[in-house]
């Protein structure tokens, strides 16, 4: 179980509303994930269903019970937080044991329960190490094994990764996302990058100013935004937004992902490259317009372009995303 309804919340700080009036639901075994700019309300929303906050007004129910009265302790959910909260003087089977030993449960379904979620993580080698002998990663999968061996309803991640370096957050997204496969739990989780947004959840909320903007799969938001707000914060590189009026569409915007943006000699769109980056296996190139401004073209392979060279950009308009005056998407 661990199904998650929100009806209506808000939370105001004094005269600051914080959360505008959220209606969401998560099925029981879905990956959500809350994205959205830094004071968007994200990690506030996660600790109102955490039970650390209380909602100003709304309901959240839990598997259809409402919990906003019930202690956080009681909510049968677990928490992974972006500093790891391991206690230093404890080994890394105390500190993933200890929620059980403070509910009284048996030593042996402790070492048992320690484990299991020990070979889920690959720490079985480390159990006996205090957490000043652990790297970053080694530290975070304590702290998300800690939250398995408790069995919630829910777990709640809030921007687990960030204090890791690239390489170790790549690696922990894919074990988070492995576990999620292997546990069918209900998991929600909240970062403010949308590539962590894309690659691990069924739904991902998108959040700005304490309202939800848009909720759906990666690929719905990705290929079917509501509006320029959402267009531009899903997907890396970040969506072009040209001047319609350019283009024969005067009081309209459009959009149009990297990908779909192509340097073709006599195209209509003409502009300076600024920037090249070679990646490897793809290549941006930034590309400097009167009309529009920057422009960020993406192609796939090695390519060789100049910086300060002229080269003019065109569009497939079948391609193109069309927004009116208001950020609003035009169907």
């Amino acid at each position: 179980m661990g199904a998650l309804d929100l009806k209506s919340v808000t939370k105001s700080f004094g005269a600051t509303d914080v959360i505008k009036g959220i209606d969401l639901e998560v099925a029981e075994g879905e990956f959500c994930v809350f994205v959205g700019p830094s004071g968007c309300g994200k990690s506030t929303l996660l600790r109102i269903i955490a039970g650390l906050e209380d909602a100003s007004s709304g309901d959240i129910l839990l598997d259809g019970k409402r919990v906003n009265d019930v202690a956080p302790a009681k909510r049968e959910l677990a928490m992974v937080f972006q500093s790891y909260a391991l206690y230093p003087h404890l080994s890394v089977r105390d500190n993933m044991g200890l929620a059980l030993k403070q509910a009284g449960v048996a030593k042996a379904e402790i070492v048992r329960a320690t484990d299991k979620a020990a070979a889920m993580l690959s720490l079985e080698n480390l159990l006996t190490r205090r957490p000043a002998e652990l790297s970053g990663g080694q530290r975070q999968r304590v702290a998300i094994g800690r939250a398995i061996v408790r069995t919630p309803k829910l777990f709640l991640f809030d921007e687990p990764l960030s204090n890791l370096d690239a390489a170790l957050r790549v690696a922990t997204r894919i074990e988070i996302a492995r576990l999620h496969r292997e546990l069918a739990a209900t998991m929600i989780y909240v970062t403010h990058d949308q590539v962590e947004a894309m690659t691990l959840a069924d739904k991902i909320v998108v959040l700005r100013d304490g309202r939800v903007e848009q909720v759906g799969s990666p690929m719905h938001l990705y290929n079917d935004p509501d509006n320029t707000f959402v267009a531009g914060f899903i997907g890396s590189p970040q969506m072009n937004f040209l001047k319609s009026s350019e283009l024969g569409h005067p009081g309209e915007t459009t959009g149009i992902r990297p990908e779909h943006l192509h340097i073709r000699t006599g195209a209509a769109i003409k502009g300076t490259i600024s920037h090249v980056e070679k990646l490897g296996g793809e290549t941006l190139v930034y590309v400097r317009t009167a009309a529009h401004g920057l422009l960020t073209v993406r192609m796939f392979g090695e390519h060789d372009y100049e910086v300060d060279s002229q080269v003019a950009l065109d569009l497939d308009p079948s391609r193109a995303f069309y927004f009116d005056g208001m950020g609003k998407r035009l169907r």
